[in-house]
């Protein structure tokens, strides 16, 4: 299995809390290492911040372009009409994230004070790994995303993460992942009994201050 390269930000001396922070399609990790300067977590604990790069892979939407992606987007996957989504690149994906949350645990942070957290792409993975992680986890963040497949996680989700808080943020404007997407999403885990934490913005597929504002909010109480 291939071991993502990472940049790593830590808020103070010997975190006691780590934030695994996934990039959308055709970024890197340095994408959202400029919004930890605007969390305020004043009163939390110290967090590890990472930032892993995801590999270089051909995506058939961008005719065949080689970016960093998590998995392959095809036509029509982000309507909802691809029958075949890129199964084998989200599982590679999952195992990928969930050798970096051992990681974590093998310096001494506990699953518990362990967050997954994505943007669109990232946040698809980011619900993919933590619902299905074995160890109970402090919470799961996707935004602007939807839950990738969905029809087998009845089967295959983990009962430790049963009652994780899971954070969802979606762009009512967002032409890349339809806010329909997302907002089917969320309602297919409230159906499963999971606790979703659900807020929608004025914006398109980015994200916003107030959005920022809730996520320190709500990555202050997981991690306390």
């Amino acid at each position: 299995m291939m071991k993502l390269e990472t940049i790593e930000l830590e808020t103070g001396p010997k975190p006691a809390a780590a934030v695994i922070w996934m990039h959308g399609l055709g970024a890197d990790g340095n994408d959202f290492v400029p919004i930890v300067g605007e969390l305020d977590l004043a009163g939390a604990p110290a967090v590890r911040f990472v930032f892993p790069h995801a590999p270089m892979r051909p995506v058939t939407i961008n005719n065949g372009f080689v970016m960093r992606a998590w998995y392959d987007v095809s036509f029509g996957d982000l309507e909802g009409k691809s029958r075949k989504a890129d199964e084998r690149g989200v599982r590679d994906s999952e195992a990928m994230i969930a050798a970096l949350a051992e990681r974590e645990i093998g310096r001494g942070i506990p699953a518990a004070k362990i967050v997954l957290a994505g943007f669109s792409q990232g946040g698809a993975i980011a619900l993919q790994t933590g619902l299905r992680y074995p160890a109970a986890l402090a919470g799961i963040m996707a935004l602007s995303t939807y839950l990738p497949l969905a029809a087998v996680l009845p089967q295959e989700a983990a009962p430790a993460n049963q009652a994780t808080p899971i954070f969802m943020a979606h762009g009512i404007y967002d032409p890349v992942v339809p806010y329909l997407m997302g907002n089917t999403s969320r309602l297919t885990l409230t159906g499963l009994g999971y606790q979703v934490e659900w807020r929608e913005y004025p914006m398109q597929h980015s994200v916003c201050a107030e959005e920022v504002r809730d996520i320190s909010r709500w990555l202050k109480a997981v991690i306390a």
